[in-house]
């Protein structure tokens, strides 16, 4: 059994986003020692690895509530999961190009403005017009 202090630290997941977790009903209440505390075992923590994995690889609360459904039917077919991350690619891939056209503002508006002074400055008039 682990603390939520020593299952923070075996997943890398805040403390308060455990909490956080056990509100939102992903993640199991924990249970309680006598003196209130929360413990967890080996399969908590296999799951909030699962949550933490699937939360960098940007899916929504919602998606992962779904993915961990799909786990708990493991003679299933990978179709509807394959269908989620196919979708969560397109969705990167798009950031990406968003981030792509970001850099190239930036990158015109740094090399515009060199050592000009503030009333001159590419950046700023950039930013005002916006």
């Amino acid at each position: 059994m682990f603390t939520i202090g020593e299952l923070s630290k075996r997943t890398g997941v805040h403390i308060e986003t455990v909490r956080y977790y056990e509100r939102s009903g992903i993640l199991p209440k924990a249970a309680r020692t006598s003196n209130g505390r929360r413990t967890y075992g080996t399969s908590d923590v296999q799951r909030l690895a699962f949550i933490r994995h699937a939360r960098e690889l940007g899916f929504e609360l919602s998606t992962v509530r779904t993915l961990l459904t799909l786990q708990g039917h493991p003679d299933a077919t990978c179709e509807k999961a394959t269908q989620i991350a196919a979708a969560q690619l397109v969705a990167i891939e798009s950031k990406i190009l968003q981030l792509k056209v970001l850099r190239g503002e930036l990158k015109r508006m740094i090399d515009g403005c060199g050592n000009a002074r503030v009333a001159e400055c590419r950046i700023i008039e950039a930013l005002s017009a916006a």
